[in-house]
Parts: structure tokens; sequence; C-alpha cells
């Protein structure tokens, strides 16, 4: 092997190691970026998770309450019914 043959085969390599880690670099930040996308994602999903909870227990709150009242025959029907009502927006 001459010295021109390696000298080629050595800018060939040093090329390729250059290559690689540019390439790997950009890789990484894909990957950050992905974490980060999925991170804020699960956050968004948690969220609305409580909210749906929150407001799966007031509709079983008022379920209770409408079952009562069925079963009841007491004369404070008119009041519990009036009790259930929500206040109007104006």
């Amino acid at each position: 092997m001459s010295f021109g043959e390696f000298m080629s085969l050595g800018a060939v390599i040093i090329g390729i190691i250059a290559f690689s880690g540019i390439f790997l670099e950009g890789y990484k930040r894909r990957l950050t970026f992905k974490e980060r996308q999925l991170e804020l994602t699960a956050n968004q999903t948690a969220e609305k998770a409580a909210q749906y909870a929150a407001h799966s227990e007031r509709l079983e709150a008022r379920v209770r309450v409408l079952e009562r009242i069925a079963t009841d025959k007491d004369q404070a029907l008119a009041a519990a019914i009036e009790d259930l009502r929500e206040p109007s927006v104006n």
C-alpha cells in the first residue's frame, strides 16, 4: 500500500467517523424531541382522566340521590328534586 492510498483510506475513515457523529447527534435530538412530546401527551391524558373521574363521581352522587328519592315515600320529595336542580346561569 502506497502512502497516497494510505492517506486516502485515512481520509475516508475520518469522513465516516465525522458523518456518524453528525448523524448520531441529530438522532439524539430527535429522540429527545419525541420523548418530550410523549411527556406532554401523557400529562394531558392524565389531566383528562382526572377530569373524567371527577365528572363520573359527581354523576354517581346524583344517581344515588335519585335512587333514594325514587325509593323514598317521604313528603320531602319535591324539596329533594329542587335541591338537585342546578342553578341557572344568567
